[in-house]
C-alpha cells in the first residue's frame, strides 16, 4: 500500500538568490505529523496558501522512489513525499489521497521541475538526476486533512 513518508508546511522559501550563497535556515517546525487543505487555496500555513500565482500549483508531491537515500522534503522543498506511487506519471489527473480522515483531490497541473539548489542542497548531479521525477505541483479541489502514514490512493481523468 503507498504511504506518505513527510509533509511540510513552510512559511518560507529557503532557495532564494544564487545557490552558491546556500539556503536560508529552516524555520521550526516545517516538517509536520499532518496537513490541512483547503480547496483552492493549498496547505494551511504554507508560503504559497492563498497566493493567487500559486493556486494552480499550491501543492507539491515528489515519490520518494526519485530521491537519493536520506533525502526527503527538507531538502526536496515539496510539501508530501510518497513511497509507493509514481507521481511522475499524473499529469492531467485528478488524485485523491485518503489517509484516513476522508478523501482529498487534486487536479495535477504539471511537474515540479527541479532547479539548480538540488546539486547544492542534495548534491552534485541531482539537478539532472531529478529531470522528469521531480514531483507535481497540484491545485486541491477539496478540503480535508491528510497525515503520515498508510494512504489509499485512487485517480482519474478530470471531469469536463
Amino acid at each position: 500500500m503507498p504511504e506518505i513518508l513527510e509533509l511540510l508546511v513552510s512559511p518560507i522559501h529557503r532557495y532564494e538568490g544564487r545557490p552558491a550563497d546556500g539556503p536560508s535556515p529552516a524555520p521550526p517546525g516545517e516538517l509536520v505529523d499532518k496537513v490541512v487543505v483547503r480547496a483552492g487555496l493549498g496547505l494551511v500555513g504554507d508560503r504559497y496558501f492563498g497566493r493567487a500565482a500559486h493556486r494552480d500549483a499550491a501543492v507539491t508531491l515528489i515519490a520518494a522512489e526519485s530521491l537519493p537515500a536520506g533525502v526527503g522534503l527538507v531538502q526536496s522543498r515539496r510539501n508530501i513525499l510518497v513511497r509507493g506511487l509514481d507521481v511522475d506519471s499524473l499529469v492531467g489527473q485528478v488524485l485523491t489521497l485518503d489517509s484516513g480522515c476522508g478523501p482529498v483531490s487534486f487536479a495535477v497541473r504539471r511537474r515540479a521541475n527541479p532547479c539548480a539548489w538540488m546539486d547544492v542542497v542534495i548534491g552534485p548531479g541531482a539537478f539532472r538526476a531529478l529531470r522528469g521525477k521531480g514531483g507535481i505541483r497540484c491545485a486541491p479541489l477539496t478540503d480535508g486533512e491528510l497525515h503520515i502514514g498508510p494512504v489509499e490512493v485512487t485517480t482519474a481523468e478530470p471531469e469536463t
